[in-house]
């Protein structure tokens, strides 16, 4: 069956991984205001009702586990920016991306629902952990169709890599991220082009999101896990996998901790 083809918003963009993976899935990606561009999300305003999805990976630095210095505070900024426009927008759901540590985005109107999912389990022999956040108007939820997690991953693609003396070669760089050879960006120094394509989405994450979208479900019809990561249960089960279980445990702990701080 064909599904009808949906609208998008793209919010902070770069070079916008994350849309040619909903690209690929058969959905229209207009794409937004980016600083890479010499535009300012903080001057965009969009008319209500145009839009049936907003997608976007906001500003991560503030969140890192790899920052070395203290919160500007623009994190949390462009979170808001980003609630902003799905409130004018009102469109049909939202999908936000961010690492782990990303505080929940919770707007009024609309569901909430957080899955976790790395590259490996999308056919990238990738360690890249993000997070995803979706919000439906009419409470539907999604289910990702992972693959087999692959065991022998590289590291991680960053930003930063670009300047790193053993970086590795920019074509594997991009094949790591989803694309099929070098990503030729003209206009940018390689270090650019570096930092462009590692704080994009993995181009086959982006797709499994956007599968998983076209096939969202009213949220009494499916029981997923109890973890948050989106993977469906069966029978008298709370948790998909142990792994599932651990990490609700470890969560527990974090809580506990603050409780006592």
């Amino acid at each position: 069956m064909t599904l009808p083809s949906q609208l998008l918003l793209s919010l902070f963009p770069g070079i916008d991984l994350l849309g040619r993976g909903f690209e690929a899935e058969g959905f229209s990606v207009v794409r937004g205001p980016d600083l890479i561009y010499g535009s300012d999300i903080r001057d965009f305003h969009v008319p209500p009702g145009r839009f049936d999805g907003v997608i976007g990976g906001s500003p991560c630095p503030d969140f890192s586990k790899a920052r070395r210095t203290a919160p500007t505070g623009n994190g949390l900024e462009m979170l808001d920016e980003f609630q902003r426009v799905v409130l004018e927008a009102r469109p049909t759901w939202w999908l936000l991306e961010n690492v782990a540590q990303v505080p929940d985005l919770v707007i009024d109107g609309y569901s909430h629902q957080r899955i976790d999912i790395n590259a490996s389990e999308c056919g990238l022999p990738q360690n890249r952990l993000r997070h995803f956040q979706f919000g439906h108007r009419d409470g539907h939820v999604i289910s990702v169709s992972r693959q087999p997690r692959i065991v022998d991953v590289e590291p991680c693609c960053t930003a930063s890599e670009g300047s790193d003396q053993n970086r590795r070669d920019y074509r594997r760089f991009c094949q790591l991220q989803g694309l099929p050879g070098a990503l030729d960006l003209p206009a940018f120094t390689l270090s650019a082009r570096y930092r462009a394509v590692g704080n994009g989405v993995p181009v086959p994450m982006a797709r499994l999101l956007a599968s998983a979208i076209l096939h969202s479900v009213p949220a009494d019809s499916v029981r997923l896990c109890s973890c948050g990561c989106g993977r469906p249960v069966y029978g008298r089960a709370s948790f998909a996998e142990p792994s599932c279980r651990k990490r609700v445990q470890r969560r527990r702990e974090r809580l506990d901790v603050i409780d006592q701080v």
